[in-house]
Formats: structure tokens, C-alpha cells, sequence
């Protein structure tokens, strides 16, 4: 009979829950972007569908319409957070991620603008309006609910999962609308074919769905009840989360600029770039951000690994310096030919990569248990929207306006100059603990750091 070392047996039932909640996190995530890559390698026969006027003009149009759901996003924040610090993260995030991928769904049965003239563009916006609400709560309570499973040492690796999921969703996304063209042909896929992926966002969310309700809270929140101090940490009026913490929320605005203006120039807009300013074919300018994306998914949990041992500052500053050396040249190159596209979006895709894999683990350590929800959906919202999903549109337009394919390096740029002025104000936070009612990492009297004393009374919890 196989005899088996119970601190062997420990250790496997502590990993589980954290394995369970990195999936759980990363599907809702993965359903997010997997709307973002249909939406983004679908939008010539979108566009096409839906809209009325020349191909430039309905172009430009669902551009707009992606950029409309980010503008909804913060007041998503606004509802979802608190409600996630007051109720806890597992039951707001089994609500959003079935009300996305609904809308999503939604968007593949959509009658076309032939049929129904301008309600066809009405309708999508009001579906975009109503996905962008949901996601509001969505990524911040993810990264939230990863965070608090995470163990300290750990949360680096354990939180480039969720941003996995964020490139898995939008591969599987973008590889489903460019297996269609390739398979049905542009006459059916402009017919018919264009809707065929937005139907597979149903079962992702319901895949989400089980998945996070088979889910316990957070130990942290748990800890809060458990310690009889529900009245402090069942979330924050907002009068007092944007008094209280208005240094925290703005430095993470400042991050998520450069975060997104660069995620979505290199995700979003890149098959629109490719195809209008570099001339590539339809299935090449699909391909070649794929292969990039591919590329990125293997090294997150790499770059994860290395924020746990050398900090999430120094692979910011890495990424951030990186991007604003390199954007000139790699456009520049990406001029040059199929090789020089994909080398630049090769190396700028590289650099990129140490910002996306500690996000998930940098961004809640920044605000307390009580306001870490809230905080994080609002503030990563509001610049979200002001910022991310504008970016396709502001790049086209400005590209049109100037002529110059140099434009999405100059805004990438610029981005990652506002990331650095942030940068320079936020507390390194790795290794630190996420419990209690103190921002994670900042020092208190005598000397001490807050991890330390601010779970004071509260249950010990770690995770082998």
C-alpha cells in the first residue's frame, strides 16, 4: 500500500484552491478579449454589416462603437466595485461575466443595416454600452479575486495567468474570425459568416460561470468576517474611497495609460494598421498579430516569475523605458516589409510583456481589503476609457490627419512618459501581504511596514 507524506498531501490541497481561482479569474477574462478579438479582426465585415456609408466612413464608425463601450466602463466601476467589497468578489464577478458574454452573443444576431436601416448601429452600440458596464466590474474584480488567492511570494506567477487568459481570449477570438474567412470566403463571410464567433462567447461564460460559482470567497474577505469587523471592511462610501485614497487611484490611472495605450495600439488597432497604412492582405494582417500574441502568452509567466524576485517596479521601468526607445524604430521597421513588421511587433510585443504579466499582482496590492475592489475597477476604468479604447479610433484619425504611419509610436510614447511620472510615486509592494486595512507596503510608525501590523488579530493564513 502507497504511503503518502501528509506534508505532501498539505501542500496539494492548499494548491488546489489557488489553481481553482487562477482559472475561475482568467476565464472572465478570457471572455472579455475573446469579444475584443472577434470585434477587432471582425470589424471589415462589421463595419460592413451594420453600418451605413463607404468603407472608410462605416470603418471609422465601428471604431467608434468599440471606443463607446470603454466610455461606459467607469460607471460599470461605480456599481460593480463597491458592490464587490460590500457582498464580496465571487458573486459580482459571476453576475458580469454572464451579462458579457450575453451581449456578446447578442452581436451575432444582430439584424444588418440593410434590413433594418439605422437600428442595426443603434443596437450594436446599446450591446457595446451594455458589455462595457459589465466589464467595468469585471478586471478588477479578477485581479482582485487572484490577488487575495495568490500566496505572497507567489503573486507575480500566479497573477500572469489572468493575462494569459486576457491573450487567450482574444487568440481564440482572432484565430476563429481569420479560420472563417479562410474557410468560407469573403462573399460569405460579409453574408454570414462575421457572426459565426460572436456565438461561442455563450459557452464561455457559461464555462465562467460554473466555474466561479463552485468558487469560495477570498480568504482575505473571509478573514474579515470571520474577525467580526464586517462594518470596516464591507466597502467604503466613494465620498470617502476618493478622499481616503486619491494618491493610490491616480498613480494607478498614471500605469493604466501607458498600460493600455500600448495594449491596444498592439492588439486592437494593429490588424487595421497593417491592412490600411501598410498595405498587407486581409489574412496577412490577421496572421502576423497573432503570431505575436502567441509569442507573448509563453513568456508572461516568465516575466510573472521575475516581479516576485527582482520587484513589479524594476520590470515597469524595464518595459516602459524599452517601449518609448524602441517604438520609432520597430514602426519604422515594420515598413519594411512582412520581416521587418514582424520583428517590430516582435520586439515591441517582447517589451511589453514584463507590464502585462505583474499588473494583476501590482494593482490590488495598491489599495487596502475594503477599498481594494472598488479602487482598482474605478480607477483602472476611468483611464481605461479615456485612454485604451479610444486608442484605435485616436490613431486612425490621427493617422489620417497626418499622414505619418509614425503616429501609433508617438501616442505609445507619450503614454509611457505619463506611466513613468506614475511609476515614480508608487510603493513597491512584492511579497507583501494584502491583508487588513492598510495599503500593502507603506511604512508606518516606527519603521514597520503596514503588511506586517495591519493583519494584527486576524486569523494566520498562508499558502504552502
Amino acid at each position: 500500500m502507497s504511503y503518502v507524506q501528509p506534508s505532501t498531501t498539505q501542500d496539494a490541497q492548499s494548491r488546489a484552491p489557488i489553481r481553482r481561482a487562477m482559472a475561475a479569474s482568467a476565464i472572465g477574462n478570457a471572455t472579455e478579449w475573446f469579444d475584443y478579438g472577434i470585434y477587432s479582426y471582425g470589424l471589415t465585415y462589421i463595419s460592413a454589416a451594420l453600418f451605413p456609408g463607404s468603407t472608410a466612413q462605416a470603418t471609422l464608425f465601428a471604431l467608434a462603437t468599440f471606443a463607446i463601450s470603454f466610455l461606459v466602463r467607469p460607471l460599470g466601476g461605480l456599481f460593480w466595485g463597491p458592490l464587490g467589497d460590500r457582498l464580496g468578489r465571487k458573486h459580482v464577478l459571476a453576475l458580469t461575466i454572464i451579462i458579457m458574454s450575453m451581449a456578446t452573443l447578442l452581436v451575432g444576431v444582430l439584424p444588418s443595416y440593410a434590413s433594418i436601416g439605422l437600428w442595426a448601429p443603434a443596437s450594436l452600440v446599446a450591446l457595446r454600452m451594455i458589455q462595457g458596464f459589465s466589464t467595468g466590474g469585471e478586471y478588477g474584480g479578477a485581479a482582485t479575486f487572484m490577488a487575495e488567492y495568490a500566496p505572497d511570494h507567489k503573486r507575480g506567477f500566479c497573477g500572469s495567468f489572468l493575462e494569459f487568459g486576457t491573450l487567450a481570449g482574444f487568440s481564440l477570438g482572432a484565430f476563429l474570425m481569420l479560420g472563417c474567412s479562410v474557410l468560407l470566403g469573403n462573399d460569405a463571410m460579409h453574408a454570414w459568416g462575421w457572426r459565426l464567433p460572436f456565438l461561442v462567447a455563450a459557452p464561455l461564460g457559461l464555462i465562467g460561470l460554473y466555474l466561479r460559482s463552485k468558487m469560495e470567497d477570498t480568504p482575505v474577505f473571509r478573514e474579515c468576517a470571520e474577525a467580526s469587523e464586517r462594518e470596516h471592511h464591507a466597502g467604503l462610501p466613494l465620498r470617502e474611497l476618493f478622499a481616503s485614497y486619491w494618491k493610490p487611484l491616480l498613480q494607478l490611472g498614471g500605469l493604466v495609460v501607458a498600460l493600455n495605450v500600448v495594449n491596444y495600439v498592439l492588439l486592437a488597432y494593429m490588424p487595421t494598421f497593417m491592412k490600411k497604412e501598410l498595405g498587407m492582405s486581409d489574412n496577412l494582417s490577421l496572421l502576423l498579430p497573432l503570431i505575436g500574441m502567441l509569442s507573448m502568452m509563453v513568456l508572461l509567466p516568465f516575466a510573472g516569475a521575475l516581479s516576485d524576485r527582482i520587484g513589479r517596479k524594476k520590470v515597469w521601468w524595464l518595459s516602459l523605458v524599452g517601449i518609448f526607445v524602441a517604438a520609432v524604430p520597430m514602426f519604422t521597421l515594420m515598413s519594411h516589409g512582412i520581416a521587418g513588421a514582424l520583428i517590430g511587433l516582435g520586439v515591441l510585443g517582447l517589451l511589453y510583456v514584463p507590464q502585462l504579466a505583474s499588473i494583476s499582482a501590482m494593482f490590488p496590492a495598491m489599495f487596502p481589503t475594503q477599498a481594494r475592489y472598488a479602487g482598482m475597477a474605478i480607477a483602472y476604468n476611468i483611464s481605461t476609457s479615456i485612454f485604451g479604447g479610444t486608442a484605435p479610433m485616436v490613431t486612425d484619425w490621427l493617422i489620417g490627419r497626418t499622414g505619418s504611419t509614425l503616429v501609433p509610436a508617438y501616442y505609445m510614447m507619450g503614454a509611457c512618459a505619463v506611466g513613468a511620472i506614475a511609476l515614480l510615486f508608487v510603493t513597491e509592494t512584492v511579497g507583501c501581504s494584502l491583508r487588513g486595512r492598510e495599503i500593502p507596503g507603506v511604512k508606518v510608525g516606527g519603521g514597520a511596514r503596514r503588511e506586517d501590523v495591519a493583519h494584527e488579530g486576524l486569523p494566520e493564513h498562508r499558502h504552502a
